[in-house]
Formats: structure tokens, C-alpha cells, sequence
């Protein structure tokens, strides 16, 4: 059996030194995590990008750079 993955939009962010994005939180020691959907505490590392999950924006989830850069595409957005 074969399956292609569905299309979806998503919002994405990158996390850099210094750049917290939106669905990423700080701990007093200079680390981050994000919160799923799920209630799960996943730990960000640098050059993760945080992608939103649908309808929260306080809840997210990591993606290694390579996965990212293989799954997902830039969508222009119309004017």
C-alpha cells in the first residue's frame, strides 16, 4: 500500500538564541519547551522550528530542521 501525506498549511516559527516564538516557553536556566496538544512538555533545541498547533497558539510541538525542510513548503500568501 502506498499513502501521500494530506497538505496542510501550517504556522511555523524557527527558535534561535534569543528568539522565543509564539507556542515556546522559557525556564529560568536559558532552555525552552512547547506544550502539545496533548498536554506533553517537549524540550526545544536551537533551530527547531515550533509549528502551532490548530486553534491554540499556546500549544505546539518541535520539528528537527531536516524533518521540516523535507515535510513542508513556503506558501506565498495572496494580497
Amino acid at each position: 500500500m502506498k499513502f501521500r501525506k494530506k497538505p496542510v498549511v501550517v504556522e511555523a516559527s524557527q527558535y534561535l538564541p534569543g528568539v522565543l516564538p509564539q507556542g515556546c516557553f522559557a525556564r529560568e536556566d536559558g532552555s525552552a519547551y512547547c506544550v502539545t496538544i496533548h498536554g506533553q512538555t517537549t524540550e526545544v533545541a536551537s533551530g527547531d522550528w515550533i509549528i502551532l498547533e490548530s486553534g491554540d497558539p499556546t500549544k505546539a510541538y518541535p520539528c528537527k530542521p531536516d524533518i521540516f525542510y523535507a515535510t513542508y513548503e513556503s506558501v506565498t500568501e495572496a494580497p
